[in-house]
């Protein structure tokens, strides 16, 4: 486990901080280089495909929600916000988007491949995150009968918060995103160490479990939040025992990442994206309570 563990002999306020301080360093440095060799790949995908994935979803049909859980599956934030300037404009199904949404991962696996899990708990991760968006994307268009949005005036608004390499190399994307995402690791991995210091390891786990099935839907809605720190936080929490690898799912499916901001503000409809949103966190909820039944263990796989 990467955390800090509370030491039985009592220590001063200063003692602490430097403890706690110094474990988030090493943990943080540990995962750099992982990281940095993990985002390469992904701008290199990425930039290879270029803007195919968008066409090709645009005119699969009836099939949509498969192609676009399959894509949303790849792990970069730009997808899931050109999907929702597509419903934005009319261009692709409700089932579809949320389809992008419940399998975007955000960035799940770079933290899951740096932290040394094996590739078949995260191939299990993914593929129970896919599969359900599939599911579920069918499902809601079949409900819906596949209705569209109707055009919004800023459907074809460029997203600025996409990845760097709009503008520039891979080389330069792929340290911007190992830069950023390590400060948001060293962060999350000081806050949980500094509680686990002080209150107790079994303490803060003895808390979460006891809210029962309710920790599923606050996970939920708390992979709401438009940018990469709720999937950094969900994941790293469960990489250290704090969560369960369900309650990290329920967090998961409903963060869409930054295509969430991105449809809040190009949607002409704001009651339809609030729907859209709880639709996220009653399905979250629903199967990250699913994924703790059937696959309880797929961080040890």
């Amino acid at each position: 486990m990467f955390l800090l563990h509370a030491s039985s002999v009592e220590l001063s306020a200063e003692v602490y901080f430097e403890e706690v301080l110094l474990h988030g360093a090493i943990e943080t440095l540990k995962l750099i280089p992982f990281l940095f060799l993990t985002y390469l790949l992904i701008e290199y995908i990425e930039h290879k495909a270029g803007g195919h994935q968008e066409r090709f979803l645009s005119h699969s049909g009836v099939l949509s929600p498969i192609f676009g859980a399959l894509v949303g599956a790849v792990p970069q934030c730009g997808f899931s916000a050109a999907a929702s300037n597509l419903y934005a404009g009319g261009v692709i199904s409700v089932g579809t988007l949320i389809a992008v949404f419940l399998s975007t991962s955000d960035e799940m696996i770079p933290i899951l491949i740096s932290g040394s899990f094996s590739p078949l708990s995260i191939l299990g991760i993914l593929g129970y995150k896919t599969l359900v968006a599939m599911v579920m994307g069918i499902l809601i268009n079949l409900v819906f009968r596949g209705a569209k949005n109707k055009r919004s005036e800023n459907s074809d608004e460029c997203c600025q918060h996409c990845h760097d390499s709009c503008g520039g190399g891979l080389l330069r994307s792929a340290i911007s995103h190992t830069l950023k995402i390590s400060a948001f690791v060293f962060v999350i991995t000081l806050l949980i160490n500094f509680v686990i210091v002080t209150v107790g390891e079994e303490s803060v786990g003895s808390v979460i479990r006891s809210a029962g099935g309710v920790s599923y839907l606050v996970s939920a809605v708390f992979g709401l939040i438009p940018n990469c720190a709720a999937s950094v936080a969900l994941t790293t929490l469960a990489k250290g025992g704090i969560i369960s690898s369900g309650q990290m799912l329920s967090g998961l499916f409903s963060g869409g990442g930054i295509g969430i901001a991105v449809l809040l503000r190009t949607n002409k409809s704001k009651v339809q994206s609030l729907v859209i949103l709880l639709t996220l966190v009653m399905i979250g909820a629903m199967f990250g309570y699913i994924a703790d039944l059937v696959i309880p263990d797929v961080l040890t796989w």
